[in-house]
């Protein structure tokens, strides 16, 4: 690529994914980060430039006040590149953040100086930056996950019979609160909290519906520090009258998602595709006696709660490549694993894990037994 090009606008409204790694804050009128082997430029509206200079990360920082059009194109001539990366792509959201409205724009433009014809996807590049993490990125993750096992520590000790998933939920959120943190997504559903045999299973809000007696508890849940998530999920077993241990059915079925995660962590390595490792998540609970999970085995984890390209799935359509991505090292994936127990409920556990030169290591203290209530 002899040029990487980010065009936005209003970003509040309509930000770029990749914004994050360009400049801190929002942009108001059309700005444009180029990027190419001799020279960075941003070409942005006169109120924003003192902000894009304070990051000292731009050779050159452009501004106008009539429109960008002068400007943009004179930077574009100058470089004359083969190739004009942009950020759009059929198959990652992350590498997606040029709005159609705005690549019209650019193509109009383009065609002013005869270089329209040279746009091309930047996925590959901007899914390399978003998932090769480097040191001082994971540092952050840790903190995250440092943070949420803390929260699942103390919230083991809330949860009780009688007590509702939203009143749960209210636990949690009141600790995230009081550390100052930020939810991992949408508080909506961070947490989500699961009770029982008969709920929405995943990515819905906590109700009213009360803890019981020989329920299986799981809940959701991550923070974000300095900019970057954690994602886990934890079970949780009401212990019944008279019982004294967590019974056969509900810890045969968190053996088999133990026992999944860490069959499929031995599989997770550099070079290895996402849809293998899934697959062998899908073979232990089948050789157990269960049926599929209706999702991917783990998803990448970065400034989102879901972030890269790159997926331990099945060759579902609704994840297009994204199984067939090469795993690198550097990347953060979790590993998510689900199963129902009939009349208890779903038990699941999420781990988060760093691929290494020769594996996968444990980002958090893996959960290897039922939380017992």
């Amino acid at each position: 690529m002899d040029c990487w090009l980010t065009f936005v606008r209003e970003t509040e409204i309509n930000g770029d994914p990749i914004l994050p790694f360009l400049v801190e804050g929002p942009l108001t009128w059309h700005s444009a980060f180029i990027v190419s082997p001799s020279r960075t430029v941003a070409i942005v509206g006169a109120y924003d430039k003192k902000a894009v200079e304070d990051t000292a990360a731009y050779d050159q920082v452009l501004d106008y006040v009539e429109g960008i059009r002068p400007a943009f194109l004179e930077a574009m001539k100058s470089l004359s590149p083969k190739s004009i990366a942009v950020n759009y792509s059929q198959e990652s959201e992350i590498c997606d953040g040029l709005t159609h409205g705005m690549f019209l724009t650019l193509h109009d433009m383009l065609s002013e100086i005869g270089l329209e014809k040279r746009l091309v996807s930047a996925q590959k590049l901007v899914s390399s930056l978003r998932q090769r993490k480097t040191p001082g990125e994971i540092k952050c993750i840790r903190r995250a996950i440092a943070v949420t096992e803390a929260i699942f520590q103390a919230v083991a000790r809330f949860i009780q019979p009688g007590r509702t998933e939203e009143e749960i939920a209210d636990f949690v959120r009141r600790h995230v609160e009081e550390a100052g943190l930020e939810f991992a997504w949408n508080p909506r559903t961070c947490p989500a909290v699961f009770t029982g045999p008969t709920t929405a299973e995943a990515h819905y809000n906590p109700t009213e519906r009360k803890v019981e007696p020989g329920h299986v508890v799981n809940m959701d849940f991550g923070v974000k520090v300095d900019g970057y998530c954690a994602d886990l999920q934890r079970s949780f077993y009401v212990r019944g009258k008279g019982e004294s241990c967590v019974p056969p059915d509900v810890k045969k079925g968190f053996d088999t998602i133990v026992r999944a995660i860490e069959c499929s962590r031995e599989r997770l390595r550099p070079g290895e595709k996402g849809l293998e490792v899934d697959r062998v998540a899908r073979q232990v609970l089948a050789e157990a006696g269960y049926e599929g999970f209706p999702h991917g085995v783990g998803h990448q984890v970065g400034r989102f709660a879901h972030d890269g390209t790159a997926l331990l799935g099945p060759a579902w359509e609704k994840y297009a490549h994204k199984p067939f991505e090469p795993i690198e090292t550097g990347m953060v994936f979790t590993l998510e694993p689900r199963l129902k127990v009939p009349g208890r409920g779903v038990v699941t556990i999420e781990e988060m894990l760093l691929v290494t030169d020769d594996g996968a290591e444990y980002l958090s203290t893996p959960q290897r037994d039922v939380i017992m209530i």
